[in-house]
């Protein structure tokens, strides 16, 4: 099985959220670009949130994104895995979540895509002790693997973050 490593943040000093995946899919990979495949939901999904029209070049979607105050990143550094399905990840590398923590202090939510990307965050990132004001929040996969649930129940639980946002 190939080895890939992911993305780099989607980040600024503004950010009060951080939304985390597991790995990003071949296609995103591929086009150095979160949720580069069309069938993903996670940019309809975010923009809807906000009630905004969703932008086609990926430089105005996380410029939206960083005008939210929201940041994007994986969970997974590096892995194994042959195609895009997070069942197929083996060899598991893990972001340093307490540097990027220290360096972006303003961050106090971690959102994450996914119940997989949580499953593998709890069982292998520590947080040091001055990350324990950090909230953690899963929310429905954007995933096209994730057919059972509507676009709009999806964008219904996504709704939280906009709470977040309010008290920070």
């Amino acid at each position: 099985m190939p080895t890939i490593e992911g993305l780099n943040p989607i980040i600024d000093n503004n950010a009060r959220i951080l939304i985390l995946g597991s790995m990003p899919s071949t296609e995103s990979l591929r086009k150095s670009e979160y949720y580069a495949n069309p069938r993903n939901q996670f940019w309809r999904v975010i923009f809807s949130v906000f009630d905004s029209v969703l932008e086609t070049s990926y430089m105005a979607k996380t410029s939206f994104l960083k005008g939210k105050r929201i940041a994007l990143w994986d969970v997974i550094r590096s892995c194994d895995r042959e195609g895009s399905s997070d069942s197929k990840i083996t060899q598991v590398s893990i972001n340093d979540f307490n540097s990027i923590l220290e360096t972006y202090p303003k961050i106090k939510h971690l959102c994450f895509n996914g119940q997989k990307a949580f499953t593998i965050f709890q069982k292998r990132v520590k947080l040091n002790t001055s990350s324990s004001q950090i909230t953690l929040t899963v929310l429905p996969s954007s995933s096209p693997a994730n057919a059972r649930m509507s676009i709009e129940a999806k964008i219904r639980e996504w709704a939280i973050i906009k709470t977040f946002l309010k008290f920070t």
